[in-house]
């Protein structure tokens, strides 16, 4: 499996003072994608679709610049990694709305670190002001919930962010699985402190290596796994994890009781009413917090209705 890389197109909004300036940005964009490559990972580069049409500055453009390069076997290597990228207007999830404040008060909408949110990929942006922090804060509105939240984006405009991302890349290109099948089969390793409900397997194996659910089912496990190693004695605690958890509703609790009820390995049948939400769409992973330690996954699939 790649290691995904998402460009922010936001980082365009203010081009370079001049041509050199711009040639400079290519050149620390083809650094950090060295520096990634020399740790020996395989890159998945992900643009939108008018990548070579960006203006660096003023009446010079991506397209020109690679023009300039000629045979250069790097800038080969990036105009292989975009044409085998997907585009990313096509993966775009509709469910949910990024956005990331550019100036005070001002909100702008993004696809690229949208991307990065939702599949847990590295963004990387061209240096500048507003772009050199290793994090990102963006603001996510789940459109069917009716709800936002602020989240964190891991992101790159120098070789000195990637170098300081070196154990979540190493833990994010280990921790990669090809599909759902082989999440399943790889649960005991990867997420010892979570027991599985039987059902639980045949949703997985619905998941698809191009499925775009994988990513964020791989992601809020791994989150789950993280908590219940962290969670020592007492009850636990929901914000110790990353991404928010809630309850059903007590009418959805009261409509949906027999299909939020699974049967556990253990022979107890159990309500699940603790969930974590993922996307693309409305997709949900359902989960008991049984004791310090220990989580049950009861549910990964669309939302129940």
């Amino acid at each position: 499996m790649n290691f995904e890389v998402v460009f922010n197109e936001l980082c365009l909004r203010t081009p370079a003072s001049d041509v050199q300036a711009a040639r400079q940005l290519m050149s620390e964009l083809l650094e950090i994608l060295r520096t990634l490559k020399s740790q020996g990972i395989a890159i998945k580069f992900l643009t939108k679709s008018d990548f070579y049409q960006s203006k660096l500055a003023e009446g010079y453009t991506v397209s020109q610049w690679f023009k300039e390069q000629g045979k250069d076997l790097e800038a080969l290597r990036l105009k292989s990694l975009i044409r085998d990228g997907w585009p990313l207007e096509e993966i775009a999830d509709p469910a949910i709305d990024v956005r990331y404040e550019l100036e005070e008060g001002s909100l702008e909408q993004t696809i690229g670190l949208a991307y990065a949110f939702v599949f847990n990929a590295l963004a990387v942006s061209f240096r500048g002001s507003k772009w050199n922090s290793s994090r990102l804060i963006v603001k996510v509105e789940h459109i069917d919930e009716d709800e936002e939240l602020t989240a964190e984006v891991i992101h790159a405009c120098c070789c000195d962010h990637v170098q300081e991302h070196a154990d979540w890349i190493k833990d994010r290109t280990r921790q990669e699985v090809r599909d759902g099948i082989d999440l399943w089969q790889r649960r005991e390793d990867l997420f010892p402190n979570l027991i599985f409900c039987d059902a639980v397997q045949k949703q997985l194996q619905l998941i698809l290596a191009n499925d775009n659910h994988l990513r964020s089912v791989e992601q809020r496990l791994f989150e789950l796994q993280n908590a219940s190693k962290s969670w020592i004695k007492g009850s636990f605690k929901l914000d110790s994890l990353p991404c928010k958890a809630t309850p059903e509703s007590d009418s959805r609790l009261k409509q949906f009781k027999q299909q939020l009820t699974f049967s556990c390995p253990d022979g107890e049948k159990r309500l699940f009413s603790l969930h974590v939400r993922m996307t693309p769409g409305a997709w949900r992973l359902h989960f008991v917090d049984l004791s310090p330690g220990k989580i049950i996954i009861g549910y990964i699939g669309s939302k129940i209705q």
